[in-house]
């Protein structure tokens, strides 16, 4: 296998989806941890009923499904519950993510980008990413671009962003930074010379999940990584 992991993050309003559309548009193979946090908490899942047990109905919609905005509302301005909600989420949703690691594992892809909102904030997935990939933009920009996007003022958006690890911090742990603070041209001109450095790469994707996919078929080798993820 020639297929490796690379973990995308950035920070609130820095533009990571801008980037991850152009890396679609490359033919790139991403997963969107976004996307399947989504998926996990539909009507009559697992982890639904237990934020139901946890926060209550009021965070519901008319139609049975999460308000993510009165969830964020509420796990924003109380970090013992964002650590409560990661806690019911986070198993089910990298339980999906490695379903589909392994279905481009299959398909034969170069490599996988895995986008994780909170990669370098919860630290421990980065060691299985050959390369990170954060995409930045400077403080005044990310504040305004929030503000903008979500019609908030100054002091609700301040507050959303200082959340979140500063993103000034998880350039230290980065292996490539994308800076999103200029114009979309200027974004999608680095995202096409980190494409052909990760085409180029020649590191390998652990050998054990070849040899696991081999000995164990698929359902061991998921239980196997789930419990080596979490422990």
């Amino acid at each position: 296998s020639t297929m490796f992991l690379v973990g995308l993050s950035g920070g609130i309003a820095s533009g990571k989806s801008t980037v991850v559309a152009v890396l679609r548009e490359l033919g790139c193979a991403v997963i969107d941890a976004d996307v399947i946090a989504r998926q996990v908490v539909q009507p009559h899942s697992k982890a639904h009923q237990q934020i139901l047990q946890h926060f209550g109905t009021e965070i519901l919609l008319e139609n049975g499904e999460i308000n993510r905005e009165a969830l964020g509302n509420i796990i924003f301005s109380q970090p013992e519950k964002r650590r409560l909600l990661n806690s019911i989420t986070h198993p089910e949703i990298l339980k999906e993510m490695l379903k589909q690691v392994l279905k481009y594992f299959v398909l034969g892809y170069r490599y996988v980008i895995l986008d994780i909102p909170l990669l370098f904030e919860t630290r421990g997935l980065t060691r299985f990413m050959k390369y990170t990939v954060l995409v930045y933009c400077d403080p005044p920009t990310q504040l305004g671009r929030l503000m903008k996007r979500n019609g908030l003022g100054a002091a609700e958006a301040e507050a959303r962003i200082r959340s979140q690890l500063p993103l000034d911090e998880k350039r230290k742990w980065a292996t490539h930074v994308i800076d999103n603070s200029g114009d979309r041209e200027s974004t999608r001109r680095q995202v096409l010379r980190l494409h052909a450095r990760l085409e180029d790469s020649l590191h390998f994707l652990w050998a054990r999940l070849a040899v696991g996919t081999a000995l164990a078929g698929f359902g061991g080798l998921v239980f196997l990584l789930i419990r080596h993820f979490i422990s």
